[in-house]
């Protein structure tokens, strides 16, 4: 490698920190504006963006009524959405078979995320990753080994995994992973 592109790389890591740090300060100013402005340069809408937020306490503090696992109890991320820019709690997806994530979704700086990054769903269901083309090359590959798919970055390609045992799971693009192109399975 030449020194120009670690300068390049070493930049766009501090921007997207930099970024990163930015919209984690603009979500402390308490004015819910933000998911739903973001939701809407998506081509969202604002109820869906702020719906997906984890609930929290006056204090701040969640509640677990949106990100638990089971019984209500919190799902075990130990840090792993610290650096994931599209991370805005656990969508709830129970009561569906079949629940498609996006890979290559709009996130971290480019198309390095997964949408959503973290879903619950019932035991039994399965989970579909499906490519958009964008962001290069992505894998989906389990921070546990359980399951990985190919390199890949055609549009419409898809990978699926079916969850049979309640748990978190949490997997990463492989080659993305440092930009925080992470993801996370809640199965009841």
């Amino acid at each position: 490698m030449t020194r120009d592109t670690n300068l390049t790389r070493r930049r766009f890591t501090a921007l997207t920190a930099t970024a990163a740090l930015s919209t984690a300060l603009a979500g402390c100013s308490g004015s819910g504006g933000d998911a739903a402005n973001a939701a809407e340069a998506d081509g969202g809408d604002a109820t869906t963006a702020e719906s997906t937020a984890e609930p929290t306490t006056e204090s701040g503090e969640t509640t677990g009524a949106d990100s638990g696992s089971g019984g209500g109890s919190a799902p075990q991320f130990d840090g792993w959405f610290d650096n994931v820019g599209n991370y805005d709690g656990v969508v709830d997806k129970t009561g569906n078979s079949t629940v498609t994530v996006t890979v290559g979704a709009q996130a971290n700086g480019g198309a390095f995320g997964f949408g959503p990054a973290a879903v619950r769903v019932d035991s039994g269901t399965t989970v579909v990753w499906e490519w958009n083309g964008k962001g290069g090359s992505h894998n989906v590959a389990a921070a546990d080994g359980s399951f990985e798919s190919e390199l890949a970055g055609s549009s419409g390609h898809t990978f699926e995994h079916t969850f049979e045992e309640a748990g978190t799971y949490r997997y990463a693009c492989t080659p993305h992973e440092t930009l925080g192109m992470k993801g996370a399975v809640v199965v009841e």
